[in-house]
């Protein structure tokens, strides 16, 4: 796979098939994601990987919290999104959110229906390996802009080695229970999740492509005419 078709083929994947990533697939994506651009070369990103039994027990200790409280009243430790939404952002995500529940057959005025998706977030919607990527809470903007390079490139080598992967920033809502089991340092702050597995491209939350904007609401060029 050449890396124009690893970026076109790149979906946030909410199902994964029952079946084991090899461990050294896993370190190498990790590792070779290290050559994403980094200003100043500070390489801003931490990375947590779990799989198998240490998976199992972190996600039966979500399980029971989630049952205790709903995680989209929970607290981040950064703004995930701007409040209120605005403008071509609100639309785009109000698009999204209408593909992905309208594609599940969940209706917008279905609460139960929509909170046990979202749940599935903590899950890693079924997925076998599990990351979660922290930045050390001393840094700035360019490092957090940094911080998501390292992601993409994870995302993109991953399709490589023909995996799908999915960004949860909603684990950020969780970043007190990740940081207990993890026993992060106090420097550093949860920025997301990461599902990594073998995607179910047919599974009803998979087979829909959310659009991107055209290029003239986005890009202005100077001198290419």
């Amino acid at each position: 796979m050449d890396v124009f078709e690893a970026v076109d083929s790149r979906i946030a994947c909410r199902q994964f098939f029952d079946k084991p990533v090899d461990p050294k697939i896993v370190k190498d994506l990790i590792a070779r994601a290290a050559r994403a651009a980094s200003g100043g070369n500070l390489q801003s990103w931490n990375v947590y990987a779990l799989t198998g039994k240490p998976l199992a027990e972190f996600k039966a200790i979500v399980q029971k919290r989630i049952a205790r409280e709903d995680p989209r009243h929970s607290k981040t430790k950064y703004q995930v999104y701007p409040d209120p939404m605005f403008g071509a952002y609100k639309d785009r995500r109000e698009e999204h959110g209408i593909q992905l529940y309208g594609s599940l057959g969940i209706d917008r005025s279905d609460p139960v229906a929509r909170l046990g998706q979202f749940n599935k977030n903590f899950e890693f919607f079924d997925a076998p390996v599990a990351l979660f990527i922290t930045i050390d809470r001393r840094l700035g903007p360019g490092q957090w802009a940094d911080l998501g390079g390292y992601i993409h490139a994870l995302a993109f080598l991953a399709r490589g080695y023909g995996l799908d992967t999915c960004p949860q920033e909603a684990w950020a809502r969780l970043y007190d229970t990740v940081g207990e089991f993890l026993r992060l340092p106090d420097n550093e702050m949860l920025f997301c999740g990461f599902a990594i597995g073998y995607g179910d491209r047919k599974h009803k939350a998979n087979d829909f492509r959310s659009p991107r904007a055209e290029l003239s609401e986005f890009c202005k060029f100077y001198g290419f005419d």
